[in-house]
């Protein structure tokens, strides 16, 4: 059951009572389930270490760190307007503060332009470049909530949007985005649709019943192989980076943790059990931790 005790009066001016409202507001942020924050972060992390060489300095570092939270940040609140009518529908999503009616739509809205707004003064202390690839990233977040109504491929877009931080932080680095840094990006974007597949694994019977896409719905009973063949893309493509640069045996044995990894999460979902699913999908948190550990070691300053 729906409890609306907590939800704002219409009538009211936005953000009346907020601060009582603070942990429907940080429900509707994700600042609570930082998952998401940690699957883009390790990607952008990817970029940053790879193009800087190493380490890229506190203020690359703090400015990519702290936009990555704010946009993630924002990208759930545009993502739970977009499915405001829908997510009470789905049993792991009613509860959620704009479908339950705890948050205002328009206060959704706000606080997403607030969030893009501090993310973008952030930006600001880059470059030309690296501020063009954010403004292409902010629209690929703005439309991936709304590509769920007229493509099975959301996933892609969402892929995209995350990836970007790779370009950008290649960008941040070096002012110029190499072969290896869009490389790294379509490393990403696959990696991403792997678990976002995951993800929607999970949801797959109400969002049959509503009328949202997804690749879960397009693979149909091929989820399993496609996930699988998708990680194993990644997997083939991170071997590729680590040839292509020389990188030597911290790097591997990243890869072979995160490849422990995806078998991992093979397993959990051959049953296509939704709450093994989405363990699953939580489980690419370790999968990025896994490379970017390799690469952290691979990188660390031996002089």
């Amino acid at each position: 059951m729906i409890d609306r005790s907590m939800s704002p009066d219409i009538s009211q001016p936005l953000f009346a009572n907020w601060r009582g409202r603070l942990p429907y507001f940080m429900s509707l942020t994700r600042l609570d389930r930082p998952i998401g924050i940690l699957l883009l972060g390790w990607s952008m992390l990817w970029g940053l270490w790879i193009g800087a060489g190493g380490w890229p300095g506190f203020k690359l570092f703090a400015v990519f760190t702290v936009g990555c939270v704010l946009t993630r940040s924002a990208g759930c609140c545009i993502n739970d307007y977009a499915d405001r009518h829908f997510d009470g529908h789905v049993a792991r999503t009613q509860q959620r503060p704009l479908a339950s009616g705890h948050v205002l739509p328009a206060e959704a809205l706000w606080l997403a332009g607030g969030l893009m707004a501090l993310a973008g003064l952030l930006v600001l202390l880059t470059n030309l470049t690296t501020i063009l690839l954010a403004v292409v990233a902010a629209l690929l977040a703005a439309v991936y909530p709304f590509c769920k109504r007229v493509t099975h491929l959301p996933q892609l877009v969402l892929g995209a949007a995350f990836g970007m931080s790779i370009p950008m932080a290649f960008a941040a680095t070096s002012g110029s985005v190499p072969a290896v840094g869009w490389a790294l990006f379509a490393i990403s974007l696959v990696w991403s649709t792997a678990y976002d597949t995951e993800y929607a694994m999970t949801d797959r019977d109400d969002d049959l019943k509503i009328g949202i896409k997804s690749t879960a719905i397009l693979f149909g009973r091929f989820d399993v192989l496609a996930v699988a063949l998708l990680l194993a893309a990644v997997l083939v493509g991170l071997i590729g980076v680590g040839l292509h640069l020389h990188y030597g045996v911290a790097w591997w044995l990243g890869l072979v943790g995160a490849t422990a990894s995806a078998g991992y999460q093979i397993h959990l979902i051959r049953d296509r059990d939704p709450a093994k699913c989405f363990q699953a999908f939580q489980h690419n948190q370790y999968f990025g931790l896994a490379v970017f550990a390799g690469l952290f070691v691979e990188l660390w300053p031996t002089g």
